[in-house]
């Protein structure tokens, strides 16, 4: 078994693109217009998605808002340098809502920043 892709709904389908494309350095793999049912699929990742987990970002049509509930956490994207990172996201346009640093009660250097819908992705310094 292994991991195939993470799913996100989102609002603004291109703003949420440019952001993981732009901000996050991924590449989109590939897209699809399903117009029976109001809704389009990208998917994106950092290589393609035979050996790698990749991103799916969901665009429903005629919705304007989620709920996100209170059980959703995060994405983990692995990072040489978390300092760094920060700097490339900020410079970019993204939003860091938790900065480089050690995680609390340990060591690890982590940060998180903030998709254009409010989903956290967390930037984990790679061992």
């Amino acid at each position: 078994m292994r991991l195939l892709h993470v799913m996100l709904r989102v609002v603004d389908l291109e703003k949420s693109i440019k952001f993981y494309a732009e901000v996050l350095g991924m590449k989109e793999l590939r897209r699809k217009d399903y117009p029976d049912g109001k809704f389009t699929l990208v998917f994106l990742g950092y290589g393609d998605e035979e050996n790698n987990t990749v991103l799916e970002l969901t665009h429903n049509w005629e919705t304007k808002s989620y709920d996100k509930g209170n059980a959703y956490g995060h994405i983990a994207i692995g990072v040489e340098d978390v300092y760094k990172a920060c700097e490339e996201v900020r410079a970019k346009g993204g939003k860091v809502v938790r900065e480089a640093g050690p995680m609390k009660h340990g060591t690890t250097v982590l940060a998180f920043v903030e998709d254009p819908d409010g989903y956290k992705i967390e930037l984990l310094a790679r061992k």
